[in-house]
């Protein structure tokens, strides 16, 4: 293998799609939750074919709208 290869073999790419069932679990919710959150648009998501994917970038977003929120939040 030459030197270009094997360092595009050993590079490591973060998936900036991910399943609803990922998306919870980095979250740190149920499958269920991350559905509901959906239905309620709180939690974005885009449609490759059939799938239900959620960027990276959103996943970040619902986790600022739950920092504002908890901000909120009457003490």
């Amino acid at each position: 293998m030459t030197a270009p290869a094997r360092d595009a073999a050993s590079l490591t790419v973060a998936r900036r799609l991910h399943s609803v069932e990922v998306a919870a679990d980095v979250i740190g919710v149920a499958r269920s939750t991350a559905y509901e959150e959906i239905r309620l648009r709180r939690l974005r998501t885009v449609r490759v074919g059939r799938r239900r994917l959620v960027p990276t970038e959103y996943i970040d977003e619902y986790v600022e709208l739950l920092k504002r929120e908890a901000e909120e939040e009457p003490r």
